[in-house]
């Protein structure tokens, strides 16, 4: 059995989504985002909370880009150490860089592509820093385990849940 998954995909491609659809056959998991360490960080930086970030993500997207750049910078793998220090089997929910991607990899992940239309994410939320490389980084990459197209509804999505169950569990 597989104790990784990472999900990678646009802004709302469907992840989180995925994700949390995978937590309810998956209870053993537990949702790790880099995004969750970043966002935190940002709460407590900027006198936020958590939730407030999340409320208002479009708002506060290009800071948040901004910060989790940084400390790239300062240290390439920060936010993989940040959430790899939670035990048990995880969902990474959002790679977007090919640091994350090469890290998930090696260590054995089910490497999962969401992609959706851009018109089709434009319609779910407020678009932003479309050519940042959070956003586009990993659009050539073509070693995924599994693509998953998620143009259509929720149950369409849901649809592909028990073939990721199996890939998971079957190692």
């Amino acid at each position: 059995m597989r104790d990784l998954i990472a999900l990678s995909g646009k802004q709302y491609a469907g992840k989180d989504l995925l994700a949390d659809l995978l937590l309810k056959e998956l209870p053993e998991f537990r949702k790790s985002p880099l995004a969750g360490a970043i966002k935190s960080e940002f709460a407590y930086l900027y006198h936020l909370t958590p939730q407030d970030v999340e409320a208002e993500k479009s708002k506060y997207r290009t800071g948040l880009i901004a910060l989790g750049q940084r400390r790239r910078q300062q240290e390439p793998d920060y936010w993989i150490r940040r959430v790899m220090m939670h035990t048990g089997p995880k969902i990474i929910s959002d790679i977007r860089l090919q640091r994350e991607y090469d890290f998930f990899k090696t260590r054995r992940a089910l490497m999962i592509r969401v992609e959706a239309d851009r018109d089709v994410r434009a319609s779910r939320g407020t678009l932003t820093a479309e050519n940042d490389p959070t956003e586009c980084e990993l659009d050539t990459v073509s070693g995924w385990d599994l693509v998953i197209v998620n143009n259509g509804s929720l149950e369409d999505l849901a649809a592909a849940v028990p073939n990721i169950v199996t890939l998971v569990t079957k190692g």
